[in-house]
């Protein structure tokens, strides 16, 4: 049998183009002691993807040229060589971007089919639903009554952290995105008090109008002038969690960092980067709160699913570009 999986040729300079990348046939692997076959059926594709496809140091080893990707993946058990994993039983692991994956059974995690869709523990309940959870609430240190600005608001994990922090009691929920569609979503379907297109004008003067008030908290998953305008906005002991900043993965040379930063002595505020790999700590506290939210539909979310391994690359693409609402997967 025929195994598919993506390579990488060469490292992208800028935006990634599709001859840096190629679909392969590959031999089916062999569960070897210890280890599981398991037939995918939900892939991952994540911004962070892109920092791996650059060879320059980081807090993850970048990816191998030549060799199979990898990502967050759910899938079936075909075979099995390791005790307590039957076939039939359902994985979350990382050898992703491929259509069958060999993998070490103590390093994957069972997960219920019944309980909630497979699609469900890649983004709600797996890591984008746990970076939302720790980034705000352990990082930001939320306490009831915060403002809050999050920048791609409409993604997996910034629509995550808006409803959370209003689940929480914020004062005030104000989100960015870059579609008059998706500021429908976070106004009508996510319960954001304010939300603004970033394309529609400088930010820094749509945040001032949503939050005329100023913000206590602002959750960064897209840096650059979004950054400069939430520290132009931040309130006396103001926090800033830095998440992510999707709009320099592709820049060729460093960007400019905002010219206000003076303005956190003014506000005593901090600014902290964090990796959810540091806080797994908080994976059981994070089920156990935020799962009956979703089971009630107290907290809503959203997926944009793309059919077929031969669309991986394409849907990685798509979320550089923002293409998805919520979290962007590809079913097998």
């Amino acid at each position: 049998m025929i195994n598919r999986e993506w390579h990488l040729l060469s490292r992208p300079v800028g935006w990634p183009k599709p001859e840096d990348f190629a679909l392969v046939e590959a031999a089916m692997p062999e569960p070897g002691e210890g280890q599981v076959l398991v037939r995918n059926t939900h892939l991952s594709v994540d911004p962070y993807m892109r920092g791996r496809m650059s060879a320059a140091k980081s807090y993850v080893a970048p990816f191998e040229l030549g060799k199979v990707m990898q990502g967050g993946a759910v899938g079936e058990v075909v075979a099995s060589r390791a005790e307590g994993v039957a076939v039939g039983d359902h994985l979350l692991h990382f050898a992703g971007w491929r259509e069958y994956a060999a993998v070490d059974a103590k390093t994957a995690v069972k997960v219920d089919p019944q309980a909630a869709p497979l699609s469900a523990y890649l983004g709600v309940l797996g890591m984008t639903g746990l970076t939302a959870y720790a980034g705000l609430l352990r990082t930001a240190a939320f306490k009831e009554g915060d403002a809050v600005f999050v920048s791609g608001a409409a993604g997996a994990v910034g629509s995550q952290v808006g409803q959370i922090a209003r689940l929480k009691g914020a004062s005030r929920v104000i989100g960015s995105a870059g579609s008059d569609e998706k500021v429908r979503v976070l106004l009508e379907e996510y319960g954001f008090d304010a939300a603004f297109n970033y394309r529609n004008g400088p930010v820094g003067e749509q945040l001032r109008k949503a939050a005329p008030d100023g913000v206590d908290v602002y959750f960064d998953n897209v840096g650059g002038d979004h950054l400069e305008a939430a520290i132009g906005s931040l309130n006396r002991d103001g926090r800033i969690a830095v998440c992510g900043m999707i709009s320099v993965y592709n820049d060729t040379e460093p960007a400019p960092g905002p010219k206000n930063l003076a303005r956190l002595i003014q506000t005593r505020g901090r600014i902290e980067g964090f990796l959810v790999s540091d806080h797994y700590d908080l994976q059981p506290q994070f089920v156990q709160e935020v799962g009956p939210w979703v089971a009630s539909g107290a907290l809503k979310y959203r997926e944009t699913v793309v059919e077929g391994i031969e669309n991986n690359l394409e849907a990685f693409l798509g979320v550089l570009r923002g293409d998805n609402t919520g979290k962007m997967i590809v079913k097998l």
